[in-house]
């Protein structure tokens, strides 16, 4: 039992898992950050556009009658598909996924890139071509190493 504790705390100690949990956390901020940039920027201006649609309200009631609001339709025990709060996570989702794909190219310019040393050639000590490190044999003169 000892061991497992002592296998369980190097876990949780090691640096990737408080990475993780950092990264948990400013996820859910920004997710909410996005969450208001949607409900409260966007999805006002796209109702301006649409002549007033609020996307949140559309709904189809199952029954196939007119309600006016999804409320209305629930209270009259109607089951529906509420199309609009899709269209709005959908729209959410969208913008959240451009704003990690821009983080993440930013983060890979900033990153040094990897420069991996050079190798030494090695030539075959006849022909004096380049040769594979692991060949026995040239393959250009083919004779052997």
């Amino acid at each position: 039992m000892k061991k497992f504790f002592k296998d369980f705390k190097s876990f949780v100690l090691r640096g990737n898992i408080l990475d993780l949990a950092v990264g948990v956390m400013i996820g859910g901020a920004f997710g909410s950050i996005v969450t208001s940039l949607v409900n409260d920027i966007l999805m006002p201006v796209i109702g301006l556009i649409t002549g007033g649609v609020n996307l949140t309200g559309l709904f189809l009631a199952l029954d196939l009658q007119a309600y006016p609001t999804i409320d209305a339709a629930k209270a009259a025990g109607v089951g529906t598909l509420n199309y609009g709060i899709f269209l709005q996570a959908v729209i959410s989702f969208l913008i959240m996924a451009f704003c990690v794909f821009l983080i993440v190219r930013l983060m890979a310019k900033m990153m040094p890139k990897k420069v991996e040393p050079k190798k030494e050639e090695r030539k075959c000590r006849f022909c004096r071509m380049t040769i594979d490190e692991e060949a026995t044999r040239c393959p250009h003169c083919t004779s052997e190493l």
